[in-house]
């Protein structure tokens, strides 16, 4: 079977590939210790769960309105509203299943053939991925450890092109933690007005914040008619599993997000969706509880991957990850990432699954057990510890 020309173009997310390439060797007898995927490990609140089993049992179970029921539609401006900073309204809310779809969908609607999008590097795989498969040109915007993992706006308006259409960006951020300011995003949001450009927001882990304040770009001058903002369910509430996002567009991007929904999944889940409304407006408790819980498990992970030999870790400021510098072990990420799996049972992911600038890193998710993280700790300086010690020795010879 031939395929189409542009499936060549189609990228993937790695964090599922070495998720199997672990349970492979997890079912030869070895322990495995997942540091790959980045789902939080708690349970759904009973209170959402709950709120979806009656929805289904009064009859919850049809097709919805294309860009969602009312009644999320306007809690989630509601909230964003409260949380975000500008006026939100139900009629800019669309809801579709999951965060990728607000990706796929809006690059979709608004990159041409020969397009240019700007994008973090690192950053999660599949802005660069929907770029290039929608016939555009990915053009990468370097974030580098020495500026905090943060977007240089001066660097990204030096890539800005007669071609540049859409700019994305994600804080905090997937891979490294990484939290702009909001000196960077005024910044930021004066090189889009300045060149006419569309930005997309991804704020997916906009309340997991451990330093700073979250700032939405959307909010600040000018910006609410020209951003996308990308948010969801899965990483706040715990609910990777029930595929529920939502963006807040410009008034000319909601019919055409509705033709695309319609062309494609013709809605989102109606039980999820009335789990969704339950989630915004029921009791936050269970928010508040698991990311003071991230960031006692950032803490550990910081410092027990900081007293490494060999290992530079920053302490992000948002997310659940950390992206370590591993350059000092002599080998790229991928060659230390096979090594911790293969060796010490750690799965972890290289850093260029994420883009070419973290060749020489790996990223951890630390959404799993304190006694997990510890384990992984010493695990990983049992394989590093060596390699160093004998570079440092064959560098003194």
């Amino acid at each position: 079977m031939k395929l189409a020309e542009r499936m060549g173009r189609i990228g993937t997310e790695t964090a599922f590939e070495a998720a199997a390439r672990a349970r492979a060797l997890e079912g030869t007898g070895r322990s495995v210790i997942h540091l790959e995927i980045g789902e939080p490990d708690f349970d759904t609140p009973p209170n959402i769960r709950e709120a979806a089993k009656l929805a289904i049992d009064r009859g919850a179970t049809h097709y919805t309105p294309t860009v969602g029921i009312p009644e999320l539609r306007s809690a989630i401006a509601a909230d964003a509203t409260a949380r975000k900073g500008f006026a939100v309204t139900p009629d800019r809310v669309v809801v579709v299943p999951g965060g990728k779809p607000v990706m796929f969908f809006a690059i979709l609607a608004l990159v041409g053939e020969g397009d240019e999008v700007i994008y973090p590097d690192p950053g999660f795989p599949i802005y660069e991925s929907m770029a290039q498969f929608v016939g555009g040109r990915a053009v990468p915007c370097p974030i580098r450890q020495e500026n905090g993992f943060r977007l240089d706006p001066d660097e990204l308006a030096s890539l800005v092109t007669p071609r540049t259409k859409l700019v994305i960006l994600n804080s905090p951020a997937n891979p490294t933690g990484g939290v702009s300011t909001r000196e960077d995003l005024e910044r930021i949001a004066a090189v889009a007005r300045d060149h006419d450009l569309t930005v997309l927001a991804d704020e997916i882990y906009g309340r997991i914040l451990y330093e700073g304040e979250h700032v939405s770009i959307a909010s600040l001058p000018g910006m609410v008619d020209r951003t996308i903002v990308l948010d969801g369910f899965s990483k706040t509430y715990a609910m990777t599993g029930w595929r529920l996002g939502y963006a807040i567009v410009p008034e000319p991007l909601v019919t055409p997000l509705g033709r695309l929904i319609v062309n494609s999944v013709s809605c989102t889940n109606a039980a999820t969706q009335w789990a969704g409304v339950e989630a915004l407006t029921g009791p936050q408790d269970a928010v508040d509880a698991m990311v003071a819980e991230f960031r006692v498990r950032r803490d550990l992970i910081v410092d027990g991957l900081d007293a490494i030999p060999g290992v530079t870790c920053l302490r992000p400021a948002g997310a659940f990850y950390v992206f370590p510098d591993i350059s000092a072990t002599g080998l790229t990420g991928a060659e230390l990432a096979d090594r911790l799996l293969n060796e010490g049972g750690v799965s972890a992911l290289a850093g260029t699954a994420f883009g070419h600038v973290g060749r020489s890193h790996l990223r951890f998710s630390y959404a799993t057990s304190r006694q997990n993280i510890a384990e992984a700790i010493r695990r990983t300086r049992a394989v590093i510890e060596p390699l160093v010690v004998a570079r440092r020795g064959a560098a003194v010879r």
